[in-house]
């Protein structure tokens, strides 16, 4: 009996103690080029530098996103001005000082890298302001979280799409929120956050971007495949979501991004 009781225990520590080493062979696509062109006219500036970053999608298990050097990046608007984009030494991010930002206008990207040209073309879209920001202590399930809604008042018998960011300035953690106005038109509703690691004290940084329908959909989709919330097995797989973005040279050689112009409402506030 004793020399069964031994061995189921050694049995036990075996399994415990063995550990294989699995190495995962992973097929290595073509490096893309990503667009990361969000050109924001915050309300109460006068809009004129903004900034493009373009890099190359890398590996799975890669550490360091390659920056995408030496393109040719130019905007120009629907009154033919023209604003070219220079690169700051060799860092993939490309900034222009002279933007001139009017809402309702229609902006050109032209994106010329490794020989093919990338375009795509948005309209700046307005935004009304955040008007105020109510708290509540004892939001979630647990009642525990706090929880913040910033009111604004949206335009009526107009189709409008926003854009939500939540910064939380200590952290440098951002969270992000898509609203359209299909039930709420001309009423005034709020975008809502809620964190159960705010605390008395600390500063969050709320910005409001008026988006496109496009725009709106698009990062829609890529909400709902990096909601923390998903992970069921049996769900369809996240997916490449394409954006606005055209390689008019080789089409199948698509870029990854979007090219966004928007008008840009900012609210700090302070947690209670």
């Amino acid at each position: 009996m004793k020399k069964i009781k031994y061995l189921f225990i050694f049995c036990l520590l075996s399994l415990v103690s063995c550990e294989d080493v699995v190495d995962v062979d992973l097929n290595n696509a073509e490096p893309r080029l990503v667009i990361n062109a969000s050109l924001s006219w915050i309300k109460g500036t006068d809009g004129r530098t903004q900034s493009i970053q373009l890099s190359l999608t890398a590996p799975f298990f890669d550490k360091v996103i390659p920056p995408a050097t030496g393109a040719s990046v130019t905007v120009t608007d629907s009154n033919n001005n023209t604003f070219i984009f220079n690169e700051i030494e060799n860092s993939g991010v490309y900034i222009n000082n002279n933007f001139l930002p009017v809402l309702n206008t229609d902006y050109n990207l032209t994106i010329l890298y490794n020989n093919e040209t990338y375009t795509a073309t948005e309209t700046l879209t307005p935004v009304v302001p955040i008007e105020f920001v109510e708290q509540k202590n004892d939001g979630g399930f647990a009642g525990d979280e706090i929880e913040i809604k910033a009111y604004y008042n949206d335009p009526s018998n107009i189709k409008n799409f926003y854009l939500f960011e939540f910064l939380i300035v200590k952290k440098n953690s951002i969270n992000l929120e898509v609203y359209d106005d299909e039930f709420t038109d001309g009423n005034q509703i709020f975008a809502f956050f809620s964190d159960e690691d705010l605390e008395a004290g600390d500063e969050l940084r709320i910005i409001s971007s008026g988006v496109s329908e496009r725009n709106y959909e698009f990062l829609n989709i890529l909400l709902q495949q990096t909601d923390d919330e998903s992970g069921d097995p049996f769900e369809t797989q996240p997916a490449t979501v394409r954006g606005n973005c055209v390689n008019q040279t080789n089409p199948n050689n698509y870029p990854l991004g979007y090219f966004r112009v928007s008008e840009t409402s900012v609210f700090t506030y302070t947690i209670e």
